[in-house]
């Protein structure tokens, strides 16, 4: 049988066994609707309340603070949709950076068409904000900064301590997409002094289908859905009563295991670069090397395409990824290594490799050895190459 290694992360998780279990359950045994008054309804609001107090204390946020959503991306819609339409009055400015998350970023079109002006902020060639320009960027009428706490692409861990502090001094509300950093980097949202915040489940070991939005006590954000009086009358909608418990469950996990957890994968994804830079030629690191997610490795292999290189990779039993799963089908450049200023033709030759709690140094010796063997063969075929260009 093919050995089959995942790579893949940032994408999605598979769930814990411990997390699925504590799932169970609630299919088939506590099933009651969290909004009944009798005993099985209310076993079940107990246990998404606990759930609440896992998701608060992975990020150090008080559990009424939490409202529970259907994924990260809907957290990003509401907090910055919302966030920026309950501030009309002051202003319709909004801040944000090119290399958020498709969620944000279509956010941010959807607010341009309402008539509101989104700045979009450039980064540098490690894929860092310069402080200097948010700053700079500020006007009388901005309301909302919206910056990713970590890139799902390169991994780039953002200064998001000195963005809070830079909102806080000009009185604006800022958001950060924390759905790639949860359980990767330790979060405290009073120590970072953010106002809202998202996270999912599926990217921490817990199920699909499940997010979350903090919302610091005293911001105000009005409801996106109308309905019934769930969320604390924030999101109406009857719970998802075993993604709740499997997000409280992961989070439960990471919060326990998160040291060991950056240890390991760091260790294991500095291994794998260490092994594809000394056996592969002409290739580019894409990010920075040390404001990075432990697991992230985003390569740029030259002469070849990416999405080819990707598909013989898929037949050795290795799935890893050309960037954001969300828009991995797209033939368009990303728009992260675009940011970075990377030529079109050396984008198309990027892969993004994510390991993860399960991943093994056989697994990364296997696929490095099917690296040097694809790129071989793909540099061999290419009707480019070092001497003759691009």
């Amino acid at each position: 049988m093919k050995k089959q290694v995942y790579l893949d992360y940032s994408a999605t998780t598979p769930v814990k066994d411990a997390v699925l279990k504590k799932m169970l359950p609630y299919f088939t045994q506590s099933f009651g609707n969290p909004s009944s008054l009798y005993t099985i309804g209310q076993e079940s609001k107990q246990a998404i309340e606990e759930a609440r107090e896992q998701v608060a204390a992975l990020i150090g946020a008080n559990p009424k603070e939490i409202f529970f959503t259907s994924s990260g991306t809907e957290a990003d819609n509401w907090a910055v949709i919302e966030a920026a339409e309950a501030n009309v009055k002051k202003g319709k400015h909004v801040i944000t950076t090119a290399i958020e998350h498709h969620a944000l970023l279509h956010s941010g079109a959807y607010l341009e068409k309402k008539g509101f002006q989104v700045t979009y902020l450039g980064v540098d060639s490690e894929g860092m904000i310069r402080l200097e320009e948010l700053e700079n960027a500020i006007t009388e009428g901005t309301t909302l900064i919206s910056v990713m706490f970590a890139n799902n692409e390169i991994g780039a861990i953002q200064p998001v301590k000195e963005i809070a502090e830079i909102a806080k001094r000009h009185k604006i509300l800022f958001h950060t997409d924390a759905v790639q950093a949860l359980g990767n980097v330790p979060i405290d949202v009073r120590e970072l002094g953010v106002d809202l915040l998202s996270v999912s489940g599926h990217k921490i070991y817990g199920p699909k289908g499940i997010g979350a939005l903090f919302v610091r006590k005293g911001v105000v954000l009005p409801s996106h859905l109308h309905g019934g009086a769930q969320e604390n009358k924030k999101r109406a909608g009857t719970e998802n009563l075993p993604g709740i418990v499997g997000f409280g469950a992961a989070a439960e996990l990471a919060r326990t295991g998160i040291g060991e957890h950056i240890s390991r994968v760091s260790g294991l994804r500095d291994y794998f670069l260490e092994q594809v830079e000394a056996r592969i030629q002409d290739i580019r690191i894409n990010g920075s090397r040390e404001r990075r997610l432990p697991g992230n490795a985003n390569i740029t292999f030259e002469f070849i395409e990416g999405e080819a290189l990707l598909l013989l990779l898929d037949l050795d039993g290795i799935a890893v990824s050309t960037g954001s799963a969300c828009s991995s089908a797209s033939l368009t450049p990303s728009h992260v290594l675009t940011a970075l200023g990377i030529p079109a033709e050396m984008i198309h030759g990027s892969l993004r490799f994510t390991v993860g709690d399960f991943t093994t140094k056989e697994d990364l010796d296997y696929t490095v050895e099917c690296l040097v063997k694809n790129v071989e063969k793909l540099r061999g075929i290419s009707s480019v190459s070092k001497e003759k260009g691009w």
